[in-house]
């Protein structure tokens, strides 16, 4: 949920889930998300049956992104330290 803030900051202070390839569970959620009970791994269905309110930002997993990111990381890392095992 962190990466799509980054790029969205209309995100920010809002409940945010992340969903698997299909669109059936949740894989990344915000802490607000936690806060208001989201649960890792849990279906969208139940999410969205529990979750009434319309605060809830649900978005598909965006793989290109995600990698962009790590990337990103790891560069900064190895300025740091060039050496580095990638995992």
């Amino acid at each position: 949920a962190s990466c799509e803030r980054v790029f969205d900051p209309s995100l920010e202070g809002r409940p945010v889930v992340v969903l698997s390839n299909n669109d059936g569970c949740v894989i990344a959620r915000s802490q607000e998300a936690k806060t208001i009970g989201v649960r890792m791994g849990e279906p969208i269905f139940k999410c969205k049956q529990r979750v009434k309110n319309d605060s809830l930002v649900i978005r598909s997993s965006n793989y290109t992104l995600y990698d962009d990111m790590s990337r990103r990381v790891v560069e900064s890392i190895r300025e740091f330290i060039p050496d580095i095992e990638i995992y």
